[in-house]
């Protein structure tokens, strides 16, 4: 599979964050979705079918658990990363045993 067939979600409502990896992904030949909130990652998920989803746990209309416990629940096998500016090994470990395939921490201003 080349890096121009490689669908990638970005979940996460910091329009600089999805920029940056935007930019980042797709100068590498990915090909980026972006959702803003939970409700859009959900429709773009089963709309784009993506090889990979990175999520933010801090969404506006629900937690990044939930979306990611709804999408497990549902038998998506799609890898997920958290990226989150959360450090707590309490949330870590949570999203870890929900599904994600790897905790990734956002650096902090």
């Amino acid at each position: 599979m080349t890096s121009a067939s490689v669908k990638i979600l970005i979940v996460d409502d910091e329009p600089p964050i999805r920029k940056l990896l935007r930019v980042g992904l797709g100068t590498q030949g990915y090909a980026i979705s972006e959702a803003p909130n939970g409700k859009t990652a959900m429709a773009l998920v089963k709309e784009e079918k993506p090889d990979l989803i990175l999520l933010d746990l801090g969404l506006p209309d629900m937690a990044g658990h939930d979306l990611l416990a709804a999408w497990r629940a549902e038998g998506l096998a799609v890898p997920v990363i958290i990226l989150s500016s959360r450090t707590d090994e309490a949330g870590i470990v949570k999203a870890l045993e929900l599904g994600a395939d790897d905790y990734v921490s956002k650096p902090s201003a």
